[in-house]
């Protein structure tokens, strides 16, 4: 008996280790996409990696997993189109831009995005009002994606159908 409360304590432990590590991977798999995006545009020339990551947000509910990001960036030695990505050493004193990502994802084994924004620039420009108002305003339409549209009637939604006198 006691053998068996065992085993079952050590299986809802595991549950509880994979969740944990399939959250961590979300917000990792963000980070990957925010380097993806910077990479991306057409003013960088050289690669840049994850400094710190700071402001983790994560809010689990029925329509999915919203993640919110700052991540920092560091410029290494290395060229954008380098093949060995491996040797790459941060350059010190140089541009460190900063990236808000707001991810969210679906409910499925293999999470899907439903929706995301992501701003990149120095990080003193994400500080401005302005800017700071906006990201606020995309990150709140992001979390929303996925969620039942309650009180929103779409034709179609409701069929109804004249049942004969008993």
């Amino acid at each position: 008996r006691a053998a068996g409360m065992k085993c079952l304590l050590a299986l809802a432990l595991g549950f509880l280790a994979l969740a944990a590590a399939s959250q961590a991977s979300l917000q990792q798999r963000v980070v990957r996409e925010v380097l993806d995006y910077f990479h991306s545009r057409s003013n960088v020339q050289f690669l840049f990696r994850e400094q710190s990551v700071e402001g983790a947000v994560e809010r689990v509910n029925s329509s999915g997993t919203f993640i919110q990001l700052h991540v920092n960036l560091m410029q290494t030695t290395c060229r954008k189109r380098t093949q060995r990505k491996q040797n790459c050493k941060a350059v010190e004193n140089r541009r460190k831009p900063a990236c808000l990502a707001c991810y969210k994802f679906d409910n499925s084994d293999v999470p899907k995005v439903l929706d995301k924004y992501q701003n990149c620039g120095p990080s003193h420009h994400l500080a401005v009002k302005e800017i700071k108002h906006r990201d606020e305003a995309e990150c709140r339409a992001v979390e929303e994606a996925g969620k039942s549209t309650d009180g929103l009637y779409l034709p179609g939604m409701f069929a109804f159908s004249k049942g004969l006198p008993a």
